[in-house]
């Protein structure tokens, strides 16, 4: 983590006022040097099936005004790091804003792995490869729908908010959204492009954003053309194991079946494909599981044992352990468990990946597999193509580190949604903006709506976000502009080759429906 998004550093002592005082002028220092820089720009092309297609990319920095577009405009309140790529002169041109997710993480996986121009490849079956780590055309670039701009938010790559109180303020549900409303409003202003049809395509916690995102635009006068939730996490409450929340034991359960049919832990009809095992899960939990989540205490032994005995079945886990957890397997033990014979751990955000145990087979879950193949190759060729390619070798945020991934920013997350009043909520509440996503939908009847689920995503399982989905407070006839596609990966399903493809196929079909 770089010294512009940490805390002071340690000293022999406490920090003193006259510490504080010259930190925070860093800060804001490095954000007015950042805003201060002239974009860099770089031309390009790349072959895709429809033809040469010539851009030139944007990278700078936009400002997020203190009060946003709710109030009158005030100092910079941080510096936003955005890489646009342009193809044309257009100003009608459509226009779609990307981000990643975390929170924390910085654009380079939707950039670099299913939209930009250039892409990394990794093996289809989600092992690591070997270096050297490079970009690769891309002839399936979303470029060829609309101009492309990627954003990093305060405190990922090299974005970063101008003193402390902002930090709290962007490291938090609402106020992040606010930033990256601000955001867009100033890149449309700055490039001269309202008008112009606008999307918004973002990924994991992406969704959570760009779902806030589709109400909160409205107010400032920008009604989005579509919207692009890859891997759907609008609902915490599907996703988190919680105490007194059976939600997403339950949610989970179709695609643990359908991990374990992968890795031939499945006997009988679930174990002869993916698809019978996911028909088989989802029955169950429709017609059995649900209900016995729901008595608690007050099943009967023999139910109880039947619904143990089907758990096991369709999870691949022994029946003493499903007993042993009170029917309830979350996703911790479900990654532990699984292969636990094989000496074998689990993925997360692509559960067809595997790692090696420790020695002692612990119980616990080290790390993940699915994100430890992709991370180092993503980084090392995200940061040689920013140099290199697009002539970022140079400027204030050169000499600091780029945030892929911020635990620091992750940690800090305030997950609290604001009131009618603007003041945090505080309580037992799990975040949701499938209520913003569905006020958008209702207010703006041009907005139309495509997910994206991989069926071997074990962070946000694509049964989780057909809850999410079935439940948005929506009539009949606007739900009617949501579409929900499913893929036969994991969380960044574009990293497998017929997924992109796939993806790449159902965008185009999404946009110019026949």
């Amino acid at each position: 983590m770089s010294d512009s998004q940490s805390p002071p550093a340690a000293t022999n002592g406490p920090a003193t006022a006259k510490d504080t005082e010259e930190a925070a002028r860093r800060q804001r220092e490095r954000v007015d040097k950042y805003l201060a820089q002239s974009p860099v720009t770089a031309g390009g092309a790349v072959a895709t099936d429809a033809g040469r297609l010539e851009y030139r990319s944007v990278a700078g920095f936009l400002p997020v005004r203190a009060g946003g577009i709710d109030a009158k405009r005030g100092d910079p309140e941080a510096a936003v790091f955005t890489t646009a790529y342009l193809a044309g002169d257009d100003a009608l041109r459509p226009v779609c804003f990307a981000f990643n997710g975390g929170p924390g993480s910085a654009s380079i996986w939707l950039h670099l792995g299913a939209l930009g121009p250039k892409r990394v490849v990794v093996p289809d079956d989600a092992r690591m490869p070997l270096p050297p780590f490079e970009v690769s055309d891309n002839p399936l670039t979303w470029l060829r729908h609309f101009d492309l701009v990627f954003v990093d938010p305060p405190h990922t790559g090299w974005s970063i908010s101008a003193d402390d109180d902002a930090r709290r303020k962007h490291l938090s549900v609402d106020g992040d959204a606010a930033a990256l409303a601000d955001v867009i409003e100033g890149w449309l202003t700055r490039h001269r492009r309202w008008g112009a049809p606008v999307f918004v395509a973002g990924e994991s916690y992406g969704t959570t954003r760009a779902a806030a995102l589709a109400d909160k635009l409205l107010d400032a006068g920008v009604a989005l053309a579509g919207l692009v939730l890859v891997s759907c996490a609008m609902d915490l409450q599907t996703l988190v194991f919680a105490p007194r929340n059976d939600l997403p034991y339950a949610l989970f359960v179709p695609a643990f079946a359908n991990t374990a049919q992968y890795h031939g832990r499945l006997r009988g009809a679930p174990g002869a494909s993916s698809e019978a095992a996911r028909a088989a899960a989802e029955a169950f939990v429709a017609d059995d599981y649900l209900a016995a989540l729901h008595a608690g205490a007050r099943l009967d032994g023999a139910r109880r044992g039947r619904v143990a005995r089907r758990l096991a079945e369709l999870t691949g886990l022994p029946r003493q352990l499903v007993e042993r957890h009170n029917l309830r397997i979350d996703d911790a033990t479900f990654f532990v468990e699984l292969l636990r014979d094989q000496g074998r751990i689990v993925g997360r955000l692509e559960s067809r990946s595997t790692g090696p145990m420790a020695a002692r087979q612990r119980t616990d879950w080290e790390f993940d597999p699915g994100i430890e193949a992709i991370v180092a190759p993503y980084t090392g060729a995200a940061l040689r193509y920013f140099a290199q390619v697009l002539g970022l070798h140079e400027g204030a945020q050169a000499s600091q580190r780029y945030e892929v991934l911020s635990l620091d920013a992750h940690r800090r997350w305030d997950w609290n949604r604001k009131g009618e009043g603007g003041e945090p909520q505080r309580g037992n509440a799990f975040a949701s903006t499938s209520d913003d996503l569905s006020r958008a939908l209702r207010r703006n009847p041009h907005l139309r709506v495509l997910v994206a689920s991989g069926r071997y995503d074990l962070g946000t399982p694509y049964s989780a976000s057909d809850w999410s989905l079935a439940h948005l407070d929506v009539p009949a006839d606007v739900r009617t502009r949501v579409t929900h596609r499913y893929y036969d990966a994991g969380h960044m399903m574009y990293t497998r080759e017929a997924d992109l493809r796939q993806l790449a196929a159902d965008l185009a079909r999404w946009l110019h429906p026949a």
